[in-house]
């Protein structure tokens, strides 16, 4: 998110694939493998990660924003795109965007 967001529209985002990808590395990183869909070129992708609560679940959201002053053409645009997570302390996590559990990793 950016704080020029305030002035846009929050729109949804057509997700096909949703994964966590887990790179052999010390410690371990986690990226966020999204594919899908936005509305229309005009819509931008946003993703808001918050940290881990007491019991080791990440809550995320992946929405777009648009200015909906702006003229646009309509036809959807593709996106394929990561999002570095980080690293954790060790534990098992469970990862939930948009309030489902899209999968799960042990640091």
């Amino acid at each position: 998110p950016k704080p020029e967001d305030k002035t846009l529209e929050r729109s949804t985002v057509q997700m096909d694939y949703i994964g966590l990808l887990i790179m052999e590395s010390y410690p371990v990183q986690i990226s966020l493998e999204i594919q899908g869909y936005l509305p229309t070129p005009c819509h931008a992708l946003r993703v808001s990660v918050v940290p881990p609560d007491e019991q080791n679940r990440i809550y995320g959201e992946i929405y777009s924003v648009v200015d909906p002053s702006m003229m646009c053409i309509q036809v959807i645009k593709e996106i394929e795109t990561s999002v570095n997570l980080g690293s954790f302390p060790p534990g098992h996590y469970s990862v939930y965007i948009n309030g489902e559990l899209i999968g799960e990793f042990d640091s």
